[in-house]
């Protein structure tokens, strides 16, 4: 079912223990996104919450949904951690169509956030484009490198991405072990691949067959989400 969903990718083009007191929790935080070219601006009662940054393609932007602001994955994240009482403010920097090379020249402006996560989806708009997959891993090691060197107290989950199966098996072999490899290289966490049991089933995507739909991005948040969870209990 993944490679249906890949072949379709290829044909249509990315857009892209209880206390015996009760102790009061702060309010849900709401997540924001962040343009394409900017920073967003301080947050009233996000002070001392972690900062959790998607750099991301128009998978993490929320592409096609109608409020992408309260559908996009990271947007149920932010929920996810609320319900869970874990503290944390998402910061949605997804931008459409945008490939690895394109996220490197991005991640400097966009660590003006002070992230204390840094999320990276990114690679699948390499895989769509058929780009070396040697080049992917030379952008997301500088990537890496660019948050260590800007803001080394940035924790880095990398998210696995996957190439078109159309590409043959030799290049979505070697597309595939690139994000393990740089993970380990780097000493990075990596998250599976988080469209998994979403990628090629009809009712969890849009009509373009690509992007997820509320309920889809919904399963890629739970998806995600403990990978993320055993980061940020590190922060």
């Amino acid at each position: 079912m993944r490679a249906k969903w890949w072949i379709a990718l290829v044909l249509l083009g990315a857009c892209g223990g209880a206390d015996t007191k009760a102790k009061a929790r702060p309010a849900p935080v709401e997540s924001t996104t962040v343009a394409a070219g900017g920073a967003t601006s301080a947050v009233p009662g996000t002070t001392g919450v972690p900062r959790v940054l998607f750099l991301g393609t128009s998978l993490t932007a929320g592409f096609g949904l109608d409020d992408p602001a309260t559908d996009a994955y990271p947007a149920v994240i932010q929920r996810v951690a609320d319900s869970a009482g874990v503290k944390a403010f998402v910061v949605n920097a997804g931008l459409s169509g945008e490939t690895s090379a394109g996220a490197l020249r991005r991640v400097d402006w966009l660590l003006k956030e002070k992230p204390d996560v840094v999320v990276i989806e990114t690679g699948a708009n390499d895989g769509l484009r058929g780009l070396n997959p040697d080049s992917t891993a030379a952008n997301l090691r500088q990537i890496i490198r660019r948050i260590r060197t800007v803001n080394p107290a940035s924790a880095i989950l990398l998210l696995q991405m996957e190439a078109p199966t159309n590409l043959g098996p030799e290049y979505t072999r070697a597309f595939h072990a690139v994000f393990g490899k740089v993970a380990v290289e780097e000493r990075v966490a990596l998250a599976p691949f988080f469209l998994n049991g979403i990628a090629g089933i009809a009712r969890l995507n849009q009509r373009d067959g690509i992007h997820p739909t509320p309920e889809g991005a919904r399963i890629a948040a739970h998806n995600l989400w403990p990978s993320l969870a055993r980061v940020l209990a590190k922060k």
